[in-house]
């Protein structure tokens, strides 16, 4: 664990609101990278799976870094462009979903 794992984790540890807001950051976060990813792996351009799915490049830079705003159906029609199915997932709040570590190479920008 680094040092700046060690201090989130101390901050989450002490302040139940900072750790709620940083798993829910983390999570839209985590799906912005999950989208960038799979339309990378499928060899597709931002602009080419905006046509696809009848929108703007914009649309689709925005949910890579920013997917918190974004709606079911849009994730669903970029999904099925990018020959993937969408799932959602509800949990009980008592097991706490593993964090994925992202490179940081991969989250440069495109």
């Amino acid at each position: 664990m680094d040092d700046l794992d060690k201090y989130i984790q101390q901050r989450k540890d002490r302040d139940p609101s900072f750790a709620e807001a940083y798993e829910s950051g983390y999570q839209e976060f985590l799906i912005g990278v999950l989208l960038k990813e799979a339309r990378q792996s499928a060899g597709v351009t931002q602009e080419e799976l905006a046509t696809a799915i009848h929108t703007k490049k914009s649309v689709i830079s925005r949910l890579e870094n920013r997917a918190s705003d974004a709606r079911v159906s849009t994730l669903r029609k970029v999904a099925q462009a990018l020959g993937k199915e969408l799932v959602i997932e509800l949990r009980d709040q008592v097991s706490k979903p593993k964090r994925r570590r992202v490179a940081r190479e991969k989250m440069a920008p495109a």
